[in-house]
């Protein structure tokens, strides 16, 4: 019953926001006593921790397996980026953003382990692609794999770029595409027109 009250939880806050849902919507939804919640979760801040704590190990293990296939690497962060944001509903919820308001101390510790998982991905990535001749020979690795860190931080920042006005999938895809575009050889650049809707 716990994991299915964390599955349902996630679907519901990542929906529709971690402040806006309630547990008697948690219970509605599962057609149980919200009794049945608080004996598993004493409390939200508990049921939003341990929610997102399934969530990151969910999307750990996802982006895992797709840096398993051995892609090109401009591929696979494309493919990255279309696993997380399916995972996240697309970010309408702005879920970085309400953690950050209402339950500080998760999101502290969210950016902590994306900070670490981000780093050591997006650096294996710079190196396969400057390996690989996709990526120029003279990138600093360590410096652009926490730029790219930061970058991905601020775009969810909803005050900056709130919901009303820019999607969370047309941020990532502009913020992917100025990542790509100051790295990549020409080599890299044929590659990235495939997955370019507007190339120059």
């Amino acid at each position: 019953m716990k994991k299915e009250i964390t599955y349902t939880a996630a679907d519901l806050f990542l929906n529709l926001g971690f402040k806006s849902v309630t547990m008697d919507d948690i219970a509605n939804k599962m057609g149980i006593s919200k009794k049945t919640i608080y004996a598993h979760f004493p409390t939200k801040s508990k049921l939003v921790e341990a929610t997102t704590y399934h969530l990151l190990e969910t999307i750990d293990k996802g982006i895992e397996e797709i840096r398993k296939k051995d892609l090109n690497p401009i591929a696979e962060l494309f493919e990255i980026k279309k696993f997380v944001m399916h995972h996240l509903k697309d970010e309408k919820s702005s879920p970085q953003f309400q953690l950050n308001k209402y339950y500080p101390r998760v999101y502290e510790d969210v950016q902590k382990h994306h900070l670490h998982t981000m780093h050591c991905s997006i650096a294996d990535n710079l190196e396969k692609g400057i390996n690989g001749g996709y990526y120029r020979q003279s990138i600093p690795v360590d410096f652009i794999s926490k730029f790219y860190f930061v970058g991905m931080m601020a775009i969810k920042n909803n005050e900056v770029f709130p919901v009303t006005k820019y999607s969370m999938r047309e941020l990532t895809e502009n913020y992917l595409e100025y990542h790509l575009r100051a790295i990549v050889t020409p080599k890299g650049f044929e590659k990235l027109k495939e997955f370019l809707t507007i190339v120059d």
